[in-house]
């Protein structure tokens, strides 16, 4: 794949964080997919559990922030999105990983109702509230379950979110 057809990529992937469709991603679209999946889930954010996912949601913001945000205004445009990826991730989409792994223990724990494990149809849901159309959450909750036993490891999810948003190989 070639600088430009991945910036493309990257660029595409850019309305996945941009929950409120605001032009740019900042805290409260992370806040506000934490909320959600609170709701989703039936989680209250005052347990632990809600707790660790507005925590994981503000780390995970942090830290694109801090590949992203070029010019310190809070807020990451689709350039800097596309700028910062192709700049810092692209070759290491392990760091990208390491920012979301707060978040995306949490997801984990908040989807994980029963505490036996991620399951593909939870994983499904919980994509479907971050923005992921239903049919092509349901597909990726099902890939997920690489082993077929129908639970989802946590490290198959992280490296999955990896693939997806910084890895050129992928669709």
């Amino acid at each position: 794949m070639d600088s430009a057809e991945y910036e493309r990529k990257i660029a595409s992937r850019f309305a996945a964080f941009d929950q409120d469709g605001n032009g740019f991603i900042d805290r409260e679209d992370f806040s506000g997919a934490a909320a959600r999946l609170l709701a989703e889930f039936s989680v209250t954010a005052r347990c632990e559990r809600g707790q660790a996912l507005y925590n994981g949601a503000e780390a995970f913001w942090q830290g694109m922030a801090g590949i992203a945000d070029v010019d310190g205004d809070q807020r990451v445009s689709r350039q800097e999105f596309v700028t910062g990826a192709v700049k810092r991730l692209r070759d290491n989409p392990g760091r990208f990983a390491e920012i979301a792994r707060p978040f995306l223990h949490a997801v984990v724990r908040v989807a994980d109702a029963d505490g036996t494990g991620l399951t593909p149809s939870s994983a499904a849901r919980a994509l479907t509230v971050l923005g992921v159309a239903p049919a092509f959450a349901e597909q990726a909750g099902r890939a997920l379950d690489t082993d077929g036993d129908g639970r989802i490891a946590e490290e198959d999810v992280l490296a999955a979110f990896a693939a997806y948003y910084v890895t050129p190989e992928h669709p």
